[in-house]
């Protein structure tokens, strides 16, 4: 019986997802044949903020952040914690600088969502030609910055099932070392509440914690992103406990 008003619920939510996408993106495309960059950004924003609202009103999922204090005012690298499609929607809901995703360019054809999303100055690379996608990420990504914004990208590349760890790729640090920026861990406990590749959503609090600035002048990629995934997967047991009961294994 609870499951069927949980499925209810979701599907109000998905639903209020899909009709309002349309519009909005239609706005947001015509806004942008007058209008660039932050305005642009801020514009898609709107409708993020929009889902995460009636995400908590229609499912009951709430955020609980904590570390905001450790982010800083310059252009960053956040690299997260990949559970859900919850955290890509939250994030620039919160942060209070544009924020530069990663991210692959097939989410580009999704239709109204992802014409929207070409609109917006993020880097959107194509994952068969890995030397150009690099050189587009470290070019790209040191502009963004120097402009204030911060790249965020997912070091394990892809969703990873709750108590479950994908494995860390060091694209991320590679960038920070590259462009001389402090990378910021972040773990997130999404997929208590929207597991990956489901629309079964369930009411409860979503923790969010943002760790501290890691340098990255004098470091290597791969130790570097050694020390982010060792954060961020010790802190993923102090936030969700319940998800790695029994788990003995060393991060």
């Amino acid at each position: 019986m609870r499951t069927a008003w949980y499925a209810l619920r979701s599907f109000l939510f998905v639903l209020w997802m899909s009709v309002t996408v349309i519009p909005w993106a239609i706005a947001v495309i015509i806004y942008s044949a007058f209008v660039r960059g932050d305005k642009m950004y801020w514009a898609c924003a709107g409708w993020l903020m929009q889902s995460m609202w009636m995400c908590r009103l229609i499912c009951g999922v709430k955020p609980r952040v904590s570390g905001m204090e450790h982010l800083p005012d310059s252009g960053v690298i956040l690299l997260s914690k990949h559970q859900s499609t919850w955290e890509t929607f939250f994030y620039p809901t919160v942060m209070a600088h544009p924020l530069a995703y990663v991210f692959k360019r097939e989410l580009l054809y999704i239709p109204f969502f992802g014409w929207a999303m070409a609109r917006m100055d993020m880097i959107h690379i194509d994952r068969s030609k890995r030397n150009e996608a690099w050189n587009k990420v470290a070019e790209q990504g040191k502009r963004l910055m120097d402009e204030g914004h911060w790249v965020i990208m997912f070091p394990e590349g892809t969703r990873s099932p709750r108590g479950q760890k994908g494995t860390y790729k060091a694209g991320g640090t590679r960038l920070a070392v590259a462009t001389g920026r402090p990378v910021v861990p972040i773990a997130v406990s999404s997929a208590k509440c929207w597991p990956r590749k489901s629309f079964l959503l369930r009411p409860g609090v979503v923790d969010v914690s943002i760790g501290k600035p890691i340098p990255s002048v004098g470091r290597e990629p791969d130790e570097l992103m050694r020390e982010v995934e060792t954060w961020i997967e010790t802190e993923m047991r102090r936030i969700d406990p319940e998800a790695y009961r029994g788990d003995t294994a060393k991060t």
